[in-house]
């Protein structure tokens, strides 16, 4: 990991470009997630409900000679030995498209845990497709930058879209899901990364059936049937690997004013819903001070769509 650059040198940079982008890149959460299939490849097939928390890593990006990336942030140290991640992937995928030269200083503030079942590094190479997009004034149509986006990983396209939606396919097909009532939100981790290759291999037993919201959502009441009656399918293969993704569970199902609680993605972050961001303010402290946790609201549009 690069050497952060000091407050002056940065201001300079921007000075001199007049033209420095600034993104927010939301953590994804799967308020259900149902496996519906597998395709010959082996990729499963999936049935998801998508939205957005206001939990967000932050990608700048500054006009340079070259391609550079640098990583600061309270969740920077899981990416310090890794030589390539999928900010740079983008920023070398949209070039090559565009046919423009690599040159970009970026700089990733993380502050959602790695391999938690939140979409980070999704996030965060779509966040780099946007402000990249901005950066070097490409005039690029919305399905080739899906397109990218695809080409990067299952969960980017979900993450350049940045907003509620329904998600089939292996991630990649999205839909205008119902718009979600307001509600307060408390994401726990206990402190442990999950692979989801790991969780998908794990999974035991028959397919979901794919079927679409019978109704909108009037209040924060008939959003939690649904998503009780629908779960999260990879939640038992991901507590057999790591039991304490159920001692999770069990803390927020009996937390204070609680509506619902169920794990996201494919684990190891566990997510609750509250009447209000109040509410889920109210419980944060009693979270065991081993787990990290954030309390806040889910948002209806990312900053970086």
């Amino acid at each position: 990991m690069r050497r952060r650059p000091t407050a002056t040198s940065s201001r300079a940079a921007e000075r001199g470009a007049g033209r420095a982008v600034r993104l927010a890149a939301h953590a994804k959460v799967n308020l259900w997630l149902n496996v519906v299939g597998r395709r010959a490849d082996g990729y499963h097939l999936l049935d998801s409900l998508v939205a957005f928390a206001d939990l967000a890593d932050t990608l700048e990006a500054v006009p340079a000679e070259r391609l550079t990336l640098e990583i600061d942030g309270p969740q920077a140290a899981g990416l310090v030995q890794e030589a390539d991640n999928l900010v740079l992937k983008a920023a070398r995928e949209l070039a090559a498209l565009a046919r423009v030269p690599q040159q970009a200083a970026l700089r990733l503030t993380k502050n959602i845990p790695m391999a938690a079942g939140l979409g980070g590094g999704s996030a965060d190479a779509a966040a780099a497709l946007r402000a990249l997009l901005r950066l070097w004034r490409l005039d690029l149509p919305e399905d080739r930058l899906f397109e990218i986006a695809g080409r990067i990983g299952a969960d980017v396209p979900m993450c350049l879209a940045g907003r509620t939606a329904l998600a089939g396919g292996i991630g990649e097909k999205l839909r205008p899901a119902p718009a979600l009532p307001a509600c307060g939100l408390l994401l726990v981790n206990p402190g442990i990364g999950l692979p989801t290759a790991e969780v998908f291999k794990a999974r035991r037993g028959p397919f979901s059936a794919p079927r679409d919201p019978e109704r909108p959502w009037p209040d924060l009441p008939a959003l939690v049937a649904d998503l009780a009656a629908r779960g999260n399918d990879l939640a038992e293969a991901a507590i057999g690997l790591r039991p304490v993704i159920g001692e999770v569970l069990a803390f927020l199902r009996k937390s204070q004013g609680v509506r619902h609680a169920a794990m996201t993605g494919s684990g190891a972050t566990c997510l609750a819903l509250y009447d209000t961001p109040a509410a889920a303010r109210r419980v944060e402290p009693s979270v065991p001070a081993a787990w990290w946790r954030h309390a806040g609201r889910l948002v209806a549009r990312t900053a970086s769509a």
